[in-house]
């Protein structure tokens, strides 16, 4: 088919834009008359800015953004829609050398193990507030990020206080790794490359990852202007198809080596295509050998590219949680419209694709691999179970958002 509509998406150098290079380098996007352009950029605010101005028609984003966009915690007048993620899991929490020394004297154990290395964390930021030295620095890579909602989470769940115990500082994604080097900050949360880089560079350690902090959680999704999606209805379910190929093109393990070496490419992530061919796999290099790390990025698969509302309302309880935003009826229901499922749907059921037949589920609610009602034959949805066994229920947003405050308030 010749390509009959011109897309350009912006995207970071990270191994979750993989969907989008496949769709343009095997041929997804131009299947479905697409010409794609994937324009590099170098921070998230970026990111945001271009598709707010129009450069972007649309562009691999963070989860949270979206959600923040539409309740007016940008810089210009923004609405933007995700009507599909780019799949799940990605991230890591690295920390220099010195740092994983004093924790790993304190008891921090193996990357799966987020409680230990939170309570190592938590006694060497108690000996250091005790010896008055100055608070660790973690780098997030926006404050609208999953990395710095997941980031806290752990922190919080673990005894730290953020707001009291240590600095978070906002570092963009390629920046990370150069940025610890130089002891400008202690730690960070990225995604992948940028903790392996780290890693190879002999800068730090992996301590814990995001699919051992939140299992199969929400990392990245296609965002898009609302007036935009609403102008070019077809060809943004279009572009979803694509997308949707691509992901089950790169969920093949067979196709891991390939796609490797196209994001090992100069224009996307120019980094050792072996290096990301391990984060593909979920084999991780923490600095203390390899770990296997189950469902560390799912491209496709257990409705990975699926828009839950349930996602966009624990971000939003987190933007709450924070003081980001206060909590409202009306900021709620922003937030779980910015997720849309219905344009996911309308634009795969020309496929058979299985699609969850509900918007919203309980987030920690499974343990084990479970069957769930689906549009079209047969869904299984992966454990999404936090690490501190705790469970959001969408439907008891107040209490969950009230609970964190008591939370807080006695923090204080």
């Amino acid at each position: 088919m010749s390509a009959v509509h011109h897309i350009t998406a912006g995207f970071l150098p990270l191994l979750d834009s993989a969907i989008l290079v496949a769709a343009r380098e095997r041929g997804f996007a131009a299947e479905e008359g697409i010409e794609l352009a994937l324009m590099r950029e170098t921070s998230w605010a970026n990111i945001r800015d271009r598709v707010a101005v129009g450069h972007f028609d649309v562009a691999h984003m963070l989860a949270p953004m979206p959600v923040a966009a539409n309740l007016g915690l940008t810089p210009v007048r923004l609405s933007l829609v995700a009507p599909m993620s780019l799949g799940l899991g990605g991230n890591a929490v690295t920390v220099g050398n010195a740092l994983w020394a004093a924790m790993a004297e304190a008891g921090a154990r193996g990357i799966d193990d987020p409680a230990s290395a939170g309570a190592a964390l938590r006694d060497v930021v108690a000996q250091r507030a005790g010896r008055g030295e100055e608070r660790l620095c973690f780098g997030v890579v926006h404050p609208h990020s999953g990395h710095n909602f997941e980031l806290r989470y752990w922190l919080a769940a673990c005894g730290i206080v953020p707001e009291r115990d240590v600095d978070i500082t906002v570092v963009p994604p390629p920046l990370m790794a150069d940025a610890l080097a130089a002891g400008r900050i202690d730690g960070f949360c990225v995604g992948e490359p940028w903790n392996s880089v780290a890693v190879a560079g002999g800068h730090g350690r992996i301590v814990t990852v995001k699919a051992a902090i939140w299992k199969n959680s929400p990392e990245k999704v296609l965002g898009v202007r609302l007036d935009w999606a609403e102008t070019h209805e077809d060809r943004l379910a279009a572009l979803i198809r694509a997308l949707h190929r691509a992901g089950q093109w790169c969920a093949l393990p067979e196709n891991r080596e390939d796609l490797a070496g196209l994001l090992a490419g100069e224009a996307y992530l120019n980094k050792p295509s072996g290096l990301l061919l391990r984060a593909l796999e979920g084999r991780i290099e923490t600095g203390g050998g390899i770990a296997e790390i189950a469902d560390f990025f799912l491209p496709a698969g257990k409705a990975a590219t699926f828009p839950w509302q349930s996602h966009a309302l624990w971000f939003y309880s987190q933007m709450v949680r924070w003081g980001q935003v206060p909590h409202g009826a009306d900021n709620a229901e922003k937030a779980r419209t910015s997720y849309r499922p219905d344009i996911y749907r309308r634009a795969l059921a020309p496929l058979g694709v299985a699609m969850p037949s509900a918007s919203m589920k309980v987030e920690g609610a499974l343990s084990v691999p479970t069957p769930v009602g689906a549009t079209a034959g047969k869904l299984v949805l992966g454990p999404d179970g936090f690490f501190d066994g705790a469970v959001f229920d969408p439907a008891t947003l107040d209490a969950y958002i009230g609970a964190q405050a008591e939370a807080v308030a006695q923090e204080g």
